[in-house]
């Protein structure tokens, strides 16, 4: 490869108003692949300058967080175009912005281009066009309004999720994850969490943060071997003492998230993992589980099913957990059958943490009134340490 060779980010022919976008071949490392040519939908490419004027010149008033690989602004651009438009108007956007130091940035830059410019689904984030101008890098995303699904679990001033809730964003986070694993290459996300299930205005959950998601086994492949990123606490066993990854990794992922939800707690508190396979059995250990902000406004049977879920995902060996689609046809059943929602009464507001429920800090600002950190758009994901493979 010549140095400053480029490769085009998508075809001109594909579209009569499409812009050849060309980015350089050395871009491109380790199991990101130039396949960006392949793209069948376009993104807006921004100019530096439009992505300045259309979050305040990144004020702070824009400022919605720190990403896995730089800072998060809100800003405003006309609904079709990139011009930007005047606060309040047009089409709200957050824009993620690169930091310039190192290389895994700029790759985890690139992952986000290569996957959600082909990946279309209702529980996926929207990517709507990116900026590479000099050495600035930033992409270009639809709002999520309600912000992380981490914040509204973990933030003790706000109140509770209602139940209903909680079981309506698991299936929605459940169908993208399972839509990822469905493709002819299936797709590992690697970096399932709290703070990478971002929601909309109506609570619809999307997926975000796509930076170390990476193409799974495929053919006679049992699995592939990578060096081990993600979130401590979130990550399968087999994934961390082997680097061996599959799509039953992301699963294990899945089934942590679904006993924080169940129970407001973070994956670290206690062991929750192994409390949960020691304890939550009964309806009276099911009890103990449960988020005590909810009070008695929830479902037993469709708890009792989520705790069976969660552990069916979390088992050490995994070809023991299900398949997400399964998941799915599980989660699906339990807001179907009505046992996602039992409302006797407003729920209560959140006792105050103790030393096993630990709030989540945070410095941002949010229009609502509580801290929010834009977790899932560059929700952090790092390589694992505490003395396990890197």
């Amino acid at each position: 490869m010549g140095a400053g060779r480029s490769v085009p980010a998508r075809s001109s022919s594909s579209s009569s108003t499409g812009t050849e976008v060309f980015l350089p071949e050395e871009a491109f490392s380790g199991s990101i692949s130039p396949s960006l040519v392949a793209a069948d939908v376009q993104l807006r490419q921004f100019t530096y300058a439009d992505l300045q004027r259309a979050t305040g010149y990144f004020r702070p008033e824009s400022f919605l967080g720190v990403g896995g690989f730089g800072r998060v602004y809100k800003g405003w651009i006309q609904v079709n175009g990139t011009a930007p438009a005047k606060p309040g108007t047009g089409l709200p956007i957050a824009v993620k912005t690169l930091n310039c130091d190192g290389l895994q940035g700029h790759d985890e830059w690139v992952a986000e281009i290569h996957y959600l410019r082909n990946l279309k689904h209702p529980h996926l984030v929207k990517l709507i066009g990116f900026c590479m101008e000099g050495d600035q890098r930033q992409l270009v995303y639809e709002f999520m309004s309600r912000g992380s699904l981490e914040n509204h679990l973990f933030i003790r001033s706000r109140m509770p999720l209602p139940w209903f809730l909680r079981v309506k964003i698991v299936l929605g986070a459940a169908k993208g994850l399972a839509f990822l694993h469905e493709q002819e290459t299936p797709v590992i996300f690697r970096d399932f969490k709290t703070s990478n299930i971002l929601l909309d205005e109506d609570f619809n959950a999307k997926l975000a943060d796509f930076g170390i998601a990476r193409d799974g086994p495929v053919g006679n492949m049992t699995h592939v071997s990578t060096r081990v990123l993600g979130t401590y606490g979130y990550e399968a066993p087999e994934y961390v003492l082997t680097g061996k990854l599959t799509s039953r990794s992301d699963v294990y992922s899945f089934g942590v998230v679904l006993l924080e939800v169940v129970s407001g707690r973070k994956a670290m508190d206690n062991n929750l993992v192994e409390w949960a396979h020691n304890n939550a059995h009964d309806r009276r250990s099911i009890h103990r589980l449960i988020d005590p902000g909810l009070g008695s406004n929830f479902s037993m049977e469709g708890a009792q099913i989520l705790a069976r879920t969660a552990r069916s995902c979390t088992k050490q060996n995994p070809r023991y957990r299900p398949l997400m689609s399964e998941v799915v046809q599980t989660l699906e059943t339990v807001r179907a059958n009505g046992t996602s929602y039992s409302y006797s009464q407003p729920p209560s507001p959140r006792p105050s943490p103790s030393p096993t429920r630990s709030p989540m800090r945070s410095t941002a600002s949010s229009p609502y009134g509580a801290p929010y950190p834009y977790g899932g758009i560059g929700g952090h994901a790092s390589p694992l340490r505490h003395g396990l493979i890197e």
